[in-house]
């Protein structure tokens, strides 16, 4: 009897220390889930906003990722291109410098180039020289070969001087050096990598040339669309509130006589809208647009050489 008594006081007391332990564990867990709640209803509701436009961020970059991205020069020249013959217009002369102005603005959007400060005097956009922001290479050699010669270029240069230069466009022999060849053979070539071109040989009577026909359509399409709707359901009215690489394109487009291309399955009345806004767009005053908080400089430079 005295031995059952004593086995059931230590049961008892095993079973008494376990229920101290587990409620001490219920309690920490409660006081650790009360921490947590505490601790998200003091989260700002700034962090929150970070966290989601981070989200969306994260989102587009996927987005992004499943298109195939074009520079400035290939759009261009992409919206030049007769879709059947995959050949620019004998007639345009004005595309060549105007892919020289896109290198100068995609290096500019990239980090890579700026103009110099206008100093005292305030010079203007075209009196201003190109300097080198950053050597890094951009992984396009059409874009790293113009920087490595801005770069290397003592005293610095102009736009104007540049978009000349880089176009082969001087009575100087010592700077043909900086002609570059056969941009747009070679920017049709990184469009056949991307899978928007393909390549033929076709036969002109006297000599056989290479031409790049169009092959992914929905390529084209999709920036013919975005054109289009930059100036008509997408229309801001607002340069400075515009996507920087998309204002560009349009200025470039037009300076290189490609525009009209986007612009040839509008309905009339669309397309004097477009051209209309178009016109406005033209119309601005780089010099001011330039000065305004986030404007680019270089880009406006650019603007200014091909339309003033």
């Amino acid at each position: 009897m005295h031995v059952n008594i004593h086995v059931n006081r230590k049961f008892v007391q095993t079973m008494t220390s376990l229920t101290q332990r587990s409620s001490g564990l219920v309690q920490r867990r409660t006081e650790a889930s009360r921490s947590a709640a505490a601790a998200e209803k003091e989260k700002s509701p700034g962090e929150d906003e970070d966290e989601s436009r981070r989200g969306e961020e994260e989102d587009d970059d996927k987005g992004d990722a499943k298109e195939t991205r074009l520079t400035l020069m290939e759009e261009v020249l992409l919206l030049g291109l007769k879709d059947r013959e995959g050949y620019t217009s004998f007639w345009n002369d004005c595309i060549s410098s105007g892919l020289r102005g896109c290198m100068l603005i995609e290096l500019a959007l990239r980090g890579r180039l700026q103009l110099e400060a206008s100093g005292m005097r305030r010079k203007s956009l075209l009196n201003r020289k190109v300097i080198c922001k950053s050597d890094a290479p951009t992984g396009d050699m059409l874009l790293d070969e113009a920087l490595k010669h801005v770069k290397e270029t003592q005293p610095p240069e102009t736009v104007q001087s540049w978009v000349e230069l880089l176009s082969g466009e001087t009575w100087n022999p010592l700077k043909l050096h900086y002609q570059l060849r056969n941009v747009r053979e070679r920017l049709a070539k990184n469009l056949v990598e991307k899978g928007v071109l393909t390549t033929e040989k076709q036969n002109f009577l006297l000599f056989d040339m290479t031409t790049h026909p169009l092959t992914n359509n929905t390529i084209k399409q999709r920036l013919v669309r975005k054109v289009q709707e930059s100036v008509l359901e997408k229309w801001v009215n607002d340069p400075q509130r515009m996507d920087k690489r998309l204002l560009a394109l349009l200025f470039l487009a037009h300076s290189s006589d490609v525009l009209e291309n986007a612009f040839c399955p509008l309905l009339d009345d669309q397309y004097d809208l477009a051209m209309k806004r178009v016109r406005m767009l033209l119309d601005l005053e780089p010099e001011a647009e330039a000065a305004k908080s986030g404007a680019n400089e270089l880009l406006w430079a650019v603007v200014a050489a091909f339309t003033k």
